[in-house]
């Protein structure tokens, strides 16, 4: 059933963290800070998607599952590029009320903002470029443009650890992972 249809199934759980978050909102159960709350709570999903994006070729390298999980690199990235617009739209809306002037000022001036506003625009040709259509029409180019994943996530890790401002129980889990990750893409392959 999943091998069939796991677009129908999948797509709608990647969604569930946001609906969650929003009935939280309403529900006033996001805390004292609840714009702060959500807003670092979309960036953390938007981080882990990005995480569980690179971690599928090794898990299917290291651990031998059998499975075609490359399958659900798409997925996993447009679900990624979900919650960092998500995220951003939590910045400059709820945050800052679209007040341009103070959000050119954040997005020139603090480093931490660029970075992530840099791996947002990293993201963007990925989201556009996933599909089958794009794949066939670049080739090559695809398989090359889709490699900025890995400086988006790097970005996205270190806008990510600078927003907490120091490494703690919250952060250090997932910089790790990110750490690991990169350590497995340049590891050598295995010949069989």
């Amino acid at each position: 059933m999943l091998q069939r249809h796991w677009r129908v199934i999948l797509y709608p759980l990647g969604m569930i963290p946001a609906g969650w978050l929003v009935w939280q909102g309403q529900h006033g159960a996001l805390g004292a800070d609840p714009v702060n709350v959500f807003e670092r709570s979309l960036g953390l999903w938007a981080f882990r998607f990005l995480l569980a994006c690179l971690a599928l070729a090794p898990l299917r390298r290291f651990a031998g599952i059998s499975i075609n999980l490359l399958r659900y690199r798409r997925l996993t990235g447009l679900l990624a590029f979900f919650y960092a617009s998500l995220h951003v739209l939590a910045y400059v809306g709820l945050d800052h009320g679209f007040d341009w002037t103070v959000l050119w000022t954040d997005i020139t001036h603090r480093f931490f903002i660029i970075l992530g506003m840099s791996a947002l625009v990293l993201l963007i040709p990925l989201a556009l470029t996933s599909n089958a259509l794009s794949m066939r029409l670049m080739k090559r180019r695809w398989k090359f443009l889709h490699k900025l994943i890995y400086p988006a996530t790097v970005l996205a890790g270190i806008h990510f650890f600078l927003s907490f401002k120091t490494l703690n129980s919250v952060s250090e889990p997932y910089l790790a992972a990110l750490a690991l990750l990169l350590a497995c893409r340049i590891l050598p392959k295995r010949r069989v």
